[in-house]
């Protein structure tokens, strides 16, 4: 674990230091966007470039550590990842400052995910409850690991809507799923091959932590379809890393499915947000890739919780669930029920007290036009 700790800092502190020159650069190039929270001055994107280079540097270390070795000489993983982390980086910066479509966008990220799946990500075998062990054809895995990708890189993306909520949620996610992980390696692990997971939720964790020093409200950098697609892309190769060799239930098997669900479980909020909103978009009939004001950080504004107080409620309920599904690699279900249920009762009384009166509520955010972040405004375009 010195190991994995050592690369998280490392990631936090690289992306940290880096962000004030990105800043600069977002600056130059006209990389910029509208605050959704009232008159302030536009703010730079792209720090998803801090977050780039601390993700590399990350690597660097790991690549000298010597108990990353075996996943660095005997696999192919490490090269997956570089291949899918500067592709997404390079689609999110020409987003970043031109503007790409939706369905351009998409194709650049199936592409991105399609060269770790190639490479050496991807889905193998799987634990089933019932069903044993599931053993998946070259022609099954390939989609199946690019749409597990996809769908966490786009459910990252569409939580992005607030100063230091997808960072936040990012490294919430990242350390339990860490910590699940660790508790439950190897009994539900290939032995002898090495994973990459544990140093994916390692890197991630340091890289939203470092990045929310300068995203924290009112931020002074964004991070950009750049940072929360990278996050995205971590987090989904992390996953797949660990179920993909999952051959045998863990210690931590307690829903039965675990560790398969274990991914979706760590990330529910932007999972469930990302879900109503194409749910929403097609009762109403509009295109999925078209923002709205419905986004559950949206109906916190509306119901008149701060900035800050909107992101902190998102916060509890995700550690929450996050942790409520990992906990039993650590206590019994029957410790773990109590608390969770005063956790819930808890979380419900703050989510009911923070609601205002009409009168006192904070005006709605604005709606983004290109359906990535709905509630804010690019500015770079309309001035060029």
């Amino acid at each position: 674990m010195i190991g994995h700790l050592a690369v998280g800092i490392t990631a936090a502190v690289v992306t940290a230091g880096s962000a004030p020159f990105v800043a600069r650069l977002s600056r130059r190039i006209g990389a910029l966007e509208s605050p959704p929270d009232g008159p302030r001055d536009a703010v730079p994107t792209m720090g998803g470039l801090a977050m780039f280079l601390g993700v590399l540097a990350a690597f660097a270390l790991a690549w000298v550590l010597p108990v990353f070795d075996p996943l660095f000489t005997t696999t192919s993983e490490p090269l997956a990842l570089l291949v899918g982390v500067v592709a997404i980086t390079v689609l999110g910066v020409i987003d970043d400052v031109f503007g790409l479509p939706p369905t351009t966008k998409l194709a650049g990220q199936i592409v991105a995910c399609l060269g770790v799946a190639l490479l050496g990500i991807h889905l193998v075998h799987f634990w089933v409850p019932g069903l044993e062990v599931i053993v998946l054809s070259r022609d099954l895995a390939l989609p199946l690991t690019i749409l597990a990708l996809v769908a966490m890189v786009n459910a990252v993306n569409l939580i992005d809507g607030l100063d230091g909520l997808a960072a936040g949620i990012a490294a919430i996610a990242a350390i339990a799923f860490s910590a699940f992980a660790v508790a439950s390696r190897p009994a539900g692990l290939v032995e002898s091959v090495p994973t990459s997971a544990t140093l994916l939720a390692a890197i991630v964790a340091g890289v939203a932590i470092g990045f929310l020093i300068l995203n924290w409200h009112p931020a002074s950098l964004f991070m950009g379809d750049t940072g929360s697609m990278l996050l995205g892309l971590l987090l989904g190769a992390a996953g797949v890393a660990y179920v993909g060799r999952t051959t045998a239930p863990s210690n931590a098997d307690f829903y039965g499915a675990i560790p398969l669900l274990i991914p979706v479980l760590v990330l529910a909020v932007p999972f469930l947000d990302s879900g109503f909103a194409v749910v929403r978009r097609m009762v109403s009939k509009r295109p999925v890739t078209v923002g709205d004001h419905g986004h559950v950080h949206h109906l916190l504004l509306r119901a008149g919780f701060s900035h800050v107080g909107a992101v902190l409620v998102l916060y509890y309920w995700s550690a929450v669930l996050a942790f409520a599904s990992v906990g039993p690699a650590f206590v019994s279900v029957g410790v773990l029920v109590p608390w969770l249920v005063v956790a819930v009762v808890v979380g419900a009384l703050i989510s009911v007290l923070g609601v205002r009166p009409a009168r006192g509520r904070r005006r709605e955010t604005a709606a983004s036009t290109t359906g990535t972040r709905p509630d804010r405004h690019r500015v770079a375009d309309s001035s060029a």
